[in-house]
């Protein structure tokens, strides 16, 4: 999760749904799962459930066998459907912090809509209105609700308070690119505040992006997104605004990678002074 600090008061960034604010006033920006990893996720879930429930009473018609009476076998198929579909889903999220088998397939956990672990009280919530949304109507009102709000929440994770947070993000190889020659003195002097997360990715994956666009797309999509970055930088050089994209990311790049070298110097000279022993006193 990237984040960013921002004015609680005043806000110097606007959130979207997508951010949380905690309580030290920074912005975490977190990536909801879609309704189709949902969907996929749930699939195997339901697989697996259903597939324990006929597990458990092919054991228990092997065991007991014919003296199984109708009664008892109605009870005991309550009782293995109860466990299969509600009480071990509710078990397994609140053991793993979230998880389960499909979610873990694909690379999602649910979490509170602060950001926090789910507790019993919603596991039980989302198992139990799972029963109904999943089961009984094989998915069609839980996907009808997901599709009608931007987390794509189940009606089980609306009552809840909770949503499916994808936690799997593909590693970025993408090659890194200096700064254009004719914006080198610009360089020098530039003031770039700390951009926006989302403005940032939508840069950084322009630049990873702009040689497989076409020549249109690449002019028109420059553009906008040095119009929106022109209010965090001054002064504007006189650049094409691709130019200015890969200026402004590799001016953000240096600096960044300049403060952390020069934290490291200073937590090196300090190290001395943090392991030895005050007034001299021997190290015994």
């Amino acid at each position: 999760m990237a984040e960013h600090g921002i004015v609680a008061d005043h806000g110097e960034y606007p959130l979207n749904e997508f951010e949380l604010v905690t309580g030290e006033a920074v912005a975490l920006d977190v990536r909801p799962a879609s309704v189709i990893l949902r969907a996929a996720g749930t699939i195997i879930d339901w697989l697996a459930y259903l597939l324990l429930f006929v597990g458990l009473a092919f054991v228990v018609s092997v065991l007991i066998g014919d003296s199984l009476d109708d009664a008892l076998a109605r009870t005991l198929g309550v009782a293995g459907l109860v466990f299969s579909i509600l009480i071990l889903p509710m078990t397994v999220e609140i053991l793993t912090g979230g998880r389960s088998l499909g979610k873990l397939a694909i690379g999602a956990r649910i979490v509170r809509d602060d950001g926090g672990a789910i507790q019993l009280r919603h596991a039980f919530i989302r198992a139990l209105v799972g029963v109904i949304e999943l089961y009984f109507t094989f998915g069609g009102l839980a996907a009808m609700t997901a599709l009608l709000n931007g987390r794509s929440k189940r009606l089980g994770d609306l009552l809840a308070g909770t949503y499916s947070q994808h936690e799997r993000v593909p590693a970025d190889h993408a090659a890194v690119r200096g700064l254009p020659p004719e914006l080198e003195d610009w360089a020098q002097t530039v003031d770039i505040v700390r951009l926006p997360d989302q403005l940032a990715r939508r840069i950084a994956q322009f630049l990873r992006q702009a040689a497989r666009l076409s020549p249109d797309s690449r002019v028109m999509l420059a553009a906008g997104l040095a119009d929106e970055a022109s209010v965090f930088v001054s002064p504007l050089p006189a650049a094409p605004p691709e130019s200015l994209l890969l200026g402004i990311a590799a001016v953000r790049r240096d600096r960044e990678y300049a403060a952390l070298m020069l934290e490291r110097a200073r937590l090196e000279r300090l190290q001395p002074v943090l392991d030895n022993l005050p007034h001299g006193f021997p190290n015994r």
